[in-house]
């Protein structure tokens, strides 16, 4: 049974290019960085002759680990013209309780604008109405937002807070078809629904930067509670360029989002068996690995993100 988001961790061209911008703009701490290489983590990413540094971000109980990749050479970027409705889209949403102070703190830093500015989702999106979010890039072209809850939405822990990210509530990822996800969020990994919401209007456009944006949002909880996984399916314009097939882990548009499995073995059975999902073999780790965890397997959903389900060291 799944029980926890472990992490989310996306690719990097260079740990000391972004670490700056995910500590001081982000209010992240570095809890642990390492340096590794070898079968296991060939095997983990799929990558001959990965060298990795990894490097631990904390947000309260929240975890980022950015991967860079010391080799092979070659990791592709993020393409300029990426939009928010493109197959390849993720991001994380980073809960604050000031957004005109966290987005004049994001400002003095210059980031990449991808939101014309925060947006107050409005009154016509019951579910949504009062949430205010903004959508920017990191030096590298990943994708992150700002969030702020008003007293009737979100978690409660979510209320207060300033100008600086408190707590990540989730991240997002585009889907062709909600359906189709939730056949392997829900029926195959366990998670369960925790909300949705149909969205539209000229807010949500200038909030995606995608004209005449219609979503359907579809957020989805562990049993265990803490961050959640978010459908993103554009009812309109449609979907946009899908992944490509040969996205490999060192392609800087590359995140994996890892889950904490309370009975490995029999998950790693029960998705082949029952659901007919294709995953690596069991990896296993050394106990002084730079992730965290000893043991796990890797599969992709049906949009292609990328996924691992983990024990953690007893």
């Amino acid at each position: 049974m799944i029980t926890q988001v472990y992490s989310v961790g996306l690719t990097v061209s260079s740990i000391e290019r972004v670490l700056v911008f995910y500590t001081d703009l982000l209010g992240m701490r570095r809890t642990h960085e390492g340096e590794v290489w070898g079968d296991g983590y060939e095997r983990l990413t799929g990558v001959f002759g990965a060298r990795l540094r990894v490097a631990t971000l904390h947000l309260d109980d929240a975890r980022v680990q950015l991967v860079q990749f010391v080799a092979p050479p070659g990791g592709r970027p993020i393409p300029l013209d990426s939009r928010s409705n493109d197959g390849w889209f993720q991001h994380i949403a980073l809960v604050v309780g000031d957004m005109d102070g966290a987005y004049a703190r994001a400002r003095a830093q210059h980031v990449q604008h991808v939101s014309t500015a925060p947006q107050t989702l409005p009154d016509t999106i019951p579910n949504a109405a009062g949430i205010q979010a903004f959508y920017f890039r990191d030096e590298d072209g990943h994708n992150l937002e700002f969030i702020a809850y008003p007293p009737d939405k979100g978690d409660p822990r979510w209320q207060g807070g300033g100008p600086v990210p408190f707590g990540i509530d989730h991240t997002a990822i585009a889907v062709a078809s909600t359906e189709r996800s939730l056949a392997f969020y829900r029926d195959a990994l366990g998670l369960s629904v925790a909300g949705d919401s149909e969205n539209y209007g000229t807010e949500q456009a200038h909030l995606n930067m995608v004209e005449g944006a219609h979503l359907r949002i579809t957020g989805l909880k562990p049993a265990g509670g803490g961050m959640g996984i978010e459908f993103l399916e554009y009812l309109a314009p449609g979907p946009g360029r899908p992944m490509p097939a040969d996205t490999t882990a060192h392609d800087l548009w590359h995140w994996v989002i890892t889950l904490i499995s309370d009975d490995l073995e029999n998950d790693w059975q029960r998705l082949h068996t029952e659901h007919h999902l294709s995953t690596s073999d069991l990896i296993t780790l050394p106990d002084d690995n730079p992730f965290g965890w000893s043991r796990g397997f890797t599969l992709s959903d049906p949009d292609g993100h990328r996924l691992r389900v983990v024990e953690l060291p007893t």
